[in-house]
């Protein structure tokens, strides 16, 4: 029998994932973290990006997260995003739009937008394409 987890997954608008499931994927601060049942107790910072989940048997669902933080229990873990969504509902052409104005604006050093954000914007997009890209391999 495969061990599973509690997997809740809510952003301040909505729950959009409560269930069982045995392993959990996600990017943190310091880089990707995976987590199955009896994981050491951790809370951490996530990254914009994608969370993974691999259902009991065998399935996985892919969300994006805009940031957020990650709390492990003993057999619970809460992924508290700033914003999530289903991978699959990403506009990618959106995704690849918002990339290249982010590109454009930090080449333009003096333009109305400030390098950083533009820097916060261009991770978002790729981090996007990145989970849209992920999402088609697993439906091949």
């Amino acid at each position: 029998m495969t061990r599973t987890t509690h997997l809740d997954i809510v952003s301040a608008e909505h729950e959009i994932f409560s269930g069982v499931v045995e392993m959990i994927v996600a990017t943190g601060e310091l880089g990707e973290i995976g987590i199955t049942a009896g994981h050491a107790p951790l809370l951490t910072v996530l990254k914009p990006g994608e969370v993974r989940i691999t259902l009991p048997g065998g399935n996985q669902e892919i969300y994006y997260v805009q940031g957020g933080m990650l709390e492990i229990q003993s057999n619970y873990v809460t992924v508290l995003a700033d914003e999530v969504e289903r991978a699959e509902h990403l506009d990618e052409a959106a995704a690849l739009a918002a990339k290249a104005q982010a590109e454009a604006a930090m080449a333009n050093k003096g333009g109305e937008m400030d390098y950083s954000v533009a820097a916060a914007e261009l991770a978002r997009a790729v981090a996007q394409i990145r989970a849209i890209q992920k999402v088609r391999k697993i439906i091949k």
